[in-house]
């Protein structure tokens, strides 16, 4: 099987990867636009930044499994490779610490105005009348949109810092100590000295920073996002900037460049913020815990035919039965039952079949779309190498 990985990765995981008897393909400079070109002989396509749209699954007939070395998934056509029934698994949580990091680097140096004091020097400024006026993270409250992984580690980085801290979650938790819970994002932006942002881009999360929530913060409020660009307004952002005097620090954008290197075209914005290209996830430490994680998922899918990690998968069946066969493990035995489905024009959902001890029997539960007839029920019965057979609707 021919694996292609599309971005930079680890040469130790091309290594273990080779070392699994796979062909291994790299090519880090690939885009959107020109994967398709490149994936017609490929069965596990390995990407970080770059975007895989329905043309490059349409133009893979043997994908199976896409992997995103990385936690989120938005870069990849989800629906399209559901459609074609190929495996999407990310690796949630490898890069939680330096996303984190990062965040709170971004916090204090928007704080502390780092990024201006520094240009100003380089410029041969001092202005340390104008830079010594910051008011410290200390006894203040940091807002946290969104409190996984990430989240709750800035959440610990943040109260090492003498912080307050107060969290929204779209399914709150209420769990995690020394935090205390809003129930909107409002109530967050209005109790908040700072907030950060580490929730999942979706459809129903996008620009969860908007005007209201903006209008809502303190003046001179400082706004971290150091997760994706969408779940920011940068319209409103760019009002608020003005009116309300906010300090504001982004790892991501909307609209930005998807390659390593490119024009950056928002240059008005980043003259008001202090800026990094999407960095977040980018340490050492985070590449080589990611690289590992997508080498184990791939070993695993090698050998179980499930990858872990798959994103993609029906979270819940539509099945309405569940028929569950005792019988001999013999040849032809199951092929009867489905043959016997197929005849009444009954899906099969889901099936499993565990071989007991021994290997003489086992035992097949089937998730199917309708009832079998009485009748397919009393001759699956009859069959001498069925031990028994049991049909029951789903709850």
């Amino acid at each position: 099987m021919k694996v292609l990985i599309a971005d930079k990765l680890s040469k130790n995981a091309v290594a273990a990867l080779a070392k699994l008897g796979l062909d291994v393909e790299m090519k880090p400079d690939l885009s959107a636009d020109n994967l398709p070109e490149a994936v017609a002989d490929v069965g596990i396509l390995v990407v970080r930044s770059t975007k895989v749209k329905a043309a490059t699954i349409q133009a893979a007939p043997q994908l199976t499994l896409i992997i995103r070395a990385g936690a989120g998934v938005d870069t990849i056509d989800l629906a399209a490779a559901s459609a074609r029934g190929i495996y999407v698994a990310n690796c949630p949580g490898k890069n939680t610490n330096a996303v984190a990091e990062l965040a709170i680097g971004l916090l204090i140096a928007a704080d502390r105005r780092i990024v201006n004091a520094t240009t100003d020097l380089r410029n041969g400024k001092w202005r340390k009348k104008e830079y010594g006026n910051a008011r410290g993270l200390a006894g203040r409250t940091l807002g946290i949109l969104g409190l996984g992984a990430i989240g709750r580690t800035v959440a610990g980085m943040a109260r090492g810092l003498g912080m307050n801290i107060v969290a929204w979650e779209t399914i709150l938790p209420h769990t995690e100590p020394g935090v205390t819970y809003v129930d909107t994002p409002l109530q967050l932006a209005a109790a908040s000295d700072a907030v950060s942002v580490h929730l999942a881009s979706n459809p129903d999360t996008k620009h969860t920073v908007g005007k209201a929530f903006l209008d809502a913060m303190k003046p001179g409020a400082i706004l971290i996002n150091a997760s994706r660009g969408a779940l920011v307004d940068t319209a409103a952002l760019r009002t608020a900037i003005a009116e309300k005097n906010l300090r504001v620090a982004l790892d991501v954008f909307e609209n930005e460049p998807t390659a390593g290197e490119a024009e950056f075209p928002d240059r008005e914005l980043a003259a008001l913020v202090t800026a990094t290209p999407h960095i977040g996830a980018s340490t050492d430490q985070a590449a080589e815990a990611i690289a590992e994680e997508v080498v184990r998922i791939v070993d695993l899918y090698l050998k179980t035919g499930h990858p872990p990690g798959t994103v993609n998968m029906c979270s819940k069946s539509s099945a309405t039965h569940r028929l569950v066969i005792r019988h001999y493990n013999r040849v032809g035995v199951l092929a009867f039952v489905l043959a016997g489905l197929r005849e009444e024009g009954i899906n099969i959902e889901e099936t499993e079949n565990q071989i007991f001890a021994g290997s003489q029997a086992a035992c097949c539960s089937m998730l199917l779309d309708q009832a079998p007839s009485p009748k397919l029920i009393h001759d699956i019965q009859a069959n001498p190498n069925i031990l028994h057979a049991q049909m029951s609707a789903c709850s």
